[in-house]
Order: C-alpha cells, then sequence, then structure tokens
C-alpha cells in the first residue's frame, strides 16, 4: 500500500462528510440496479475513471475503486443527481470528440488536462443548471474533488491530519 492508497474506507468517510448514510453493502456499479435508468455507462464510468486521474494528484493510488465507492454511495438513493452526472459526463465526451476527435477516456492525461482548461472547468462557475463546462465543474470536478479531499488519505496528502467527520483527537495535532 503506498502513503497515499484511496482505499473503501476513505469512500466512507467521504460519503458522510457529506451525508450520505451508507449501510454494509458493496458500493459496486453493479449496485446500481439497472444501468439504462439508475446506473452509468461503461464509457461514462471510464470518462469518470479519467476525469479523477487529471485531477487527482499523480501520488494517489487506487482511484477507480475509490471513485466508484464514493460515486455509488451518492448517487444511489438520488436519481436526480446520478442523471445530472451521467449529462455532464457525456457533455464532457461531446467537448472532447468535438475538440481532440476522440472520447475524454482515450485521450492521455496532459491533453486530458489542457481541454479542461480550454473548455474553462477551471474557471467556471460551479452551477448545475448552468453551461456545460459549469455542470461538468459542479457535478463532476468539484465532486470527485470533494471526495479526495475529506477522505483521510486526501487529507493527510494536503498536511490536514484530521478532515472534518474523520476522528482522530487531539492526538492528531502533534502536541502530545
Amino acid at each position: 500500500m503506498t502513503e497515499y492508497e484511496l482505499t473503501r474506507r476513505d469512500a466512507l468517510i467521504a460519503l458522510g462528510a457529506s451525508g450520505v448514510t451508507v449501510g454494509a453493502g458493496a458500493l459496486t456499479w453493479e449496485r446500481l440496479s439497472n444501468e439504462e435508468t439508475d446506473g452509468f455507462s461503461h464509457r461514462q464510468r471510464r470518462t469518470l475513471d479519467a476525469l479523477a486521474n487529471t485531477i487527482y494528484p499523480d501520488e494517489v493510488a487506487n482511484v477507480e475503486s475509490f471513485v466508484e465507492q464514493y460515486v455509488v454511495g451518492r448517487v444511489r438513493d438520488r436519481p436526480e443527481h446520478r442523471t445530472g452526472m451521467a449529462d455532464a459526463l457525456d457533455e464532457l465526451d461531446d467537448y472532447a470528440q468535438t475538440w481532440e476527435s476522440a472520447p475524454f477516456h482515450e485521450l492521455d492525461e496532459a491533453v486530458r488536462d489542457t481541454l479542461l482548461r480550454e473548455f474553462s472547468v477551471d474557471t467556471a462557475d460551479p452551477d448545475p443548471e448552468g453551461r456545460a463546462n459549469e455542470r461538468v465543474r459542479y457535478l463532476l470536478v468539484n465532486e470527485l474533488q470533494y471526495a479526495l479531499y475529506t477522505s483521510p488519505t486526501g487529507g493527510k496528502l494536503v498536511g490536514l491530519e484530521n478532515p472534518q467527520g474523520h476522528p482522530g483527537g487531539t492526538g492528531s495535532y502533534g502536541n502530545n
């Protein structure tokens, strides 16, 4: 295990920080019962993984499993949020197809990063009802960043050993 390997525990803590109550069940793509109405297509999942790998620091490992567990937990009982995320993934792929003639997940990381900047995702006001880049920012980028940095591993990465919602007690402050 690397120092910054995301775990199931990280996903559960990030979900808890976002107000999602999670039972003991597996948080896998298969948990979303019907892919046509409840889940994400294989292409959308690959786009989501590619986006996370683009915006997460290189030091982070086990990104795909963490994203799967967090996103399934987030959308499992929120079909309108799932639809919004799926639509934003399609819009990101459409933009990549238009400008790079390939789906987002097929581009190398440097090209994906440039594409996100050209799409103004880095400067867009996050708005779930706004323009395509504003929806991508709100529903995808902000969601993935929130998940990472509210997890213990993500907090450790930026020197925040005790992110909100993660019990650490006074020992986490290093003065004991």
